[in-house]
């Protein structure tokens, strides 16, 4: 494994000269010259985007080892007769162990009364998991969906938005209130206090469901499941996760509403309409963030989010004073990139710039509420595959923007 702090150092240095290329370019800079500049700039930050692939991926292969390592592997019982030490020495069975061994048995016919007991306890503890042919997955299992999902986009991991964790997909509910308008007036002694209503909270009401998704089945063959049981966990995690993650990184941003996970996307409110079809300027940047309260700004939650392609052509960007809009972040003290002092996410859901598109987003994504019933289950199937395995994923989440003007976006002219 590469040494992570190095690769960071790289990625800062990269950076650093990148900018000070970009630097050279003035209002007196030959045109020729000025494009050269940028294709030097461009292809710097490619490999600052490499190493900062490279990094990602190699912090996710560290957390995988660290946690199989957490993992207490002399308690997983053999494939044929039970006869681990665990078994050997009375302990109690646990749900992991008996997952492994459906596995490896070929499914719930194949196994013995005391695991098929495990597996149908925790079955029914678990709501919307089928009444047969499938369990739920083990704590490792779904930890490793979890992570793969998170790498496909912020929407359903990032901690920025708000977060609802139930264990059934029963509607929930949530109040909105958008009381900004309101002041109050000024006194007179003795007088009557105005009590006609007017200036009364008008509360309104969002809802969340539970939409269902699946991963498809992603099958593996018997060779690969007999050489290979303990690490079935990274394995099935990181197969599983990143089609989940993909498919609901992109409901979560831009889902209809109708029949639908509501995307962040789809009821923001319009900010600003850019000057051309495919390019930002910096000022239309600013004003893009000053179409936000400034209350919604000061949130902790309050940032960027545009896709990589776009990221790009903002990150070439100045201000009328000269000073670039985007800053790098400090990659020792895992502090991110920003954008006029405000965090950037990049979500490959989000368009592209060309002509009447929604390229960017602004504002407290803590308004988005990101519904979750229960946590990824998964379901193992043998005869259907036989000789082979195969496994599906499956997840229930809803989204709503409980209050649209918190976030706003930008979007290119239409021609």
């Amino acid at each position: 494994m590469s040494d992570l702090k190095t690769l960071r150092e790289q990625m800062a240095q990269i950076a650093t000269e990148a900018r000070a290329k970009l630097s050279e370019v003035t209002d007196t800079t030959p045109e020729e010259r000025a494009a050269e500049v940028e294709r030097e700039f461009d292809a710097a930050m490619a490999q600052h985007d490499k190493l900062a692939e490279r990094v990602a991926r190699e912090e996710r292969v560290a957390t995988a080892f660290a946690k199989l390592e957490e993992t207490d592997t002399s308690k997983i019982p053999a494939v044929e007769g039970r006869t681990s030490k665990a078994v050997d020495a009375g302990l109690e069975l646990t749900h992991r162990q008996a997952f492994a061994e459906y596995v490896s048995a070929g499914g719930e016919a194949y196994m013995d009364a005391e695991t098929r007991s495990v597996l149908q306890e925790y079955r029914a503890q678990t709501v919307g998991t089928g009444s047969a042919g499938g369990f739920t997955a083990p704590t490792e299992v779904a930890n490793f969906i979890v992570e793969s999902m998170a790498a496909s986009g912020p929407m359903y991991t990032s901690n920025v938005f708000s977060v609802l964790d139930t264990t059934n997909g029963n509607t929930v509910n949530i109040p909105t209130l958008n009381n900004t308008a309101r002041t109050g007036a000024a006194h007179t002694e003795g007088g009557a206090v105005t009590d006609d209503g007017g200036s009364d909270a008008v509360f309104g009401q969002k809802s969340v469901g539970a939409f269902s998704f699946n991963s498809e089945w992603v099958r593996w063959s018997a060779e690969l499941n007999a050489d290979s049981l303990f690490n079935m966990e990274s394995l099935l995690g990181r197969l599983i996760g990143e089609g989940l993650g993909r498919l609901v990184n992109e409901k979560l941003t831009t889902g209809s509403g109708s029949s639908d996970v509501e995307g962040i996307m789809t009821n923001s409110t319009a900010g600003l309409t850019a000057a051309a079809t495919a390019a930002i300027t910096s000022d239309e940047i600013i004003d893009l963030v000053h179409s936000v309260d400034q209350q919604r700004r000061a949130s902790a939650s309050t940032a960027f989010m545009m896709n990589d392609s776009t990221l790009a052509a903002v990150r070439k960007l100045k201000d009328g004073n000269g000073n670039y809009l985007w800053a790098l972040g400090n990659y020792q003290a895992g502090t991110p990139d920003t954008l006029l002092g405000y965090p950037v996410f990049v979500n490959q859901a989000m368009d592209s710039l060309a002509a009447a598109k929604k390229v960017m987003a602004f504002g407290d994504m803590s308004a988005y509420y990101v519904r979750k019933a229960g946590g990824p289950s998964i379901t193992v199937a043998r005869e259907r595959f036989a000789p082979d395995y195969g496994i599906l994923g499956f997840v229930r989440v809803d989204g709503v923007l409980a209050d649209t003007a918190a976030v706003k976006h930008l979007i290119t002219a239409a021609s």
